[in-house]
């Protein structure tokens, strides 16, 4: 979804009103949003929390960083940048000597200016390098995963992480095609995948080459790997009645943060309460909207109070 903001497009988060209804961001409160992206949650939250409330944005993408940056321009001297991982809080957080924070934000996945840029590899609506990773600095790309990895690792991979049917299928597909040469871009994946499958799965719901892709970018950004480990983390950063909100795309990130969510709100010593006993999903209208709306799902907690 976009609107106008002093005469410029922005790109609205999904959900972006109802995170900051359940955060309740207020005057003089401290804020992270793990996953920065072009701003605009971030620009909601700063909105409510004038004059004095402050923002730590953190992100992987050094692009978006600087996109967040010239956004949240009107804010300076109530944000600080990081381009890094979440799964750093903690120790981003010592680093600024900041031990506890009023609300924690994570909205997982792919922004609509990353699947716009060809680029960066993450779409196969349009030509570019099979990259994928949100880090362009570190770490293997799609390609070199898709190059390197064994025919059964493929087909595990594309079967964990994209609940693909055809992933045997699929992983076939690749080992055979690499052979030829090497699949280096994302319009070479696409074909290969779309030859692989069933001339019925080619005209479905969904794109056949959808859960592959969403396989190969999980694999290449760790994201499931992380998550957890990064909730945990944020959970412990929270000030007593403070709120950790996170909005996932696909069943994997969700299942992870219910999980998450229940154990540190059980045991002998709880620290949170969960606020979201099933996640909120968007409106009909958000979803008309903004396709990419249609599987999103929040869930949210409370520090509780010691």
């Amino acid at each position: 979804m976009e609107h106008k903001e002093n005469g410029s497009v922005f790109h609205t988060p999904v959900l972006a009103d109802r995170i900051v209804a359940w955060l309740q961001p207020r005057p003089g409160g401290r804020y992270v949003d793990c996953t920065l992206g072009p701003g605009g949650l971030a620009a909601k939250i700063l909105e409510r929390t004038e004059p004095d409330g402050f923002l730590i944005g953190i992100d992987r993408d050094e692009k978006a960083i600087e996109m967040a940056q010239a956004r949240l321009a009107p804010y300076a001297g109530r944000t600080h940048f990081i381009h890094g991982n979440f799964v750093d809080l903690k120790r981003h957080l010592s680093a600024l000597d900041i031990s506890s924070m009023d609300g924690v934000v994570f909205d997982l996945g792919v922004s609509s200016a990353q699947l716009a840029q060809a680029s960066r590899g993450f779409s196969f609506l349009s030509d570019g390098p099979l990259d994928m990773r949100m880090d362009q600095t570190s770490g293997e790309s799609a390609a070199e995963l898709v190059n390197r990895m064994s025919e059964v690792e493929l087909a595990d991979l594309i079967y964990r992480f994209g609940e693909e049917r055809y992933a045997r299928r699929i992983a076939r597909g690749i080992a055979r095609a690499r052979t030829i040469a090497p699949l280096l871009t994302t319009k070479q994946l696409e074909e290969v995948i779309y030859a692989s499958v069933p001339a019925t799965y080619r005209h479905g719901r969904i794109h056949c080459a959808t859960r592959t892709f969403q396989a190969f970018r999980i694999a290449a950004n760790r994201e499931l790997e992380i998550l957890e480990p990064a909730l945990r983390d944020a959970a412990g950063v929270l000030a007593p009645q403070a709120r950790l909100t996170v909005v996932s795309f696909h069943s994997l990130e969700d299942r992870i943060a219910k999980q998450t969510f229940k154990a540190l709100s059980q045991g002998a010593t709880p620290v949170l309460t969960v606020l979201t006993k099933r996640p909120e999903t968007p409106s009909e209208d958000e979803r008309h909207e903004n396709p990419r709306a249609r599987s999103a799902k929040l869930r949210v907690a409370e520090r509780r109070v010691s």
